[in-house]
């Protein structure tokens, strides 16, 4: 798969220079938008009303949502400005399928790990949404990129994965607004992902995606609700030094 890896960043990344990059002065603005408190009230309710979705509705997407959608999670902060995040579209039966039966060989056995008295409500939790989402998405990180040219990676390598991991959240964002839910698959065995996918060894999974219209929506966390965890206060996770 080292070809496929190489083809990807000859079509998709610049190769470092030994000149000096063109300096360019920044562009003049006719205006800024006026994030007002209008806007910021919706924002508000946008992250309040965001839900990690697992029961999906199986009416496809508009024709071009995805690639509106994608096209907006590439707007996010990465290292650098290496934007390292890689989304495979998984349409293949088949290969939904291999990734479907990873899930239940770990979910079976994360299962296999609870409490006595966590077990049962472990059992009943829906914890993905592959039977019916039309859409799902592989997100990788290639740590191999060239682009940004190691920019602020040397000490913390994983700035890489985190840079995808925003992405995945503008990604999450953007759709909600949509009125498209998302649901993130991690019972899964990476590996046995990226040999269902065919892609480049060396890239690093992130996660796999649900996509599509809930079938029903709740601005309490499904996990609180089934009475499995609950949000905390704040203060309870803030420290000052």
């Amino acid at each position: 798969m080292k070809a496929f890896g190489e083809q990807f960043q000859q079509r998709n990344v610049r190769e470092p220079e030994t000149r000096e990059p063109e300096k360019r002065e920044p562009e003049a603005r006719e205006s800024v938008p006026d994030f007002n408190g209008a806007f910021r009230a919706k924002l508000y309710d946008l992250l309040r009303w965001r839900r990690d979705v697992r029961r999906f509705k199986r009416d496809p997407l508009p024709e071009g949502m995805i690639d509106r959608l994608l096209g907006l999670a590439c707007l996010a902060p990465s290292v650098g400005l290496s934007e390292p995040w890689r989304f495979v579209l998984v349409e293949d039966p088949a290969r939904r399928a291999a990734i479907r039966a990873n899930f239940e060989a770990c979910n079976a056995e994360a299962l296999s790990m609870q409490s006595p008295d966590r077990a049962a409500l472990y059992a009943r939790l829906k914890l993905q949404g592959m039977d019916e989402a039309p859409v799902q998405i592989a997100v990788y990180a290639d740590r191999e990129t060239v682009q940004g040219y190691g920019l602020g990676r040397m000490t913390m390598p994983e700035t890489i994965d985190y840079s995808v991991v925003t992405a995945v959240h503008t990604f999450w964002l953007a759709a909600r607004a949509e009125g498209i839910g998302v649901g993130w698959v991690s019972i899964i065995d990476p590996a046995g992902v990226t040999t269902a996918l065919d892609v480049p060894e060396e890239w690093i999974f992130i996660g796999y995606l649900c996509v599509g219209y809930p079938q029903v929506e709740d601005d309490t966390p499904t996990l609180q609700r089934a009475g499995w965890e609950h949000r905390h206060a704040t203060d309870e996770v803030i420290l000052r030094r």
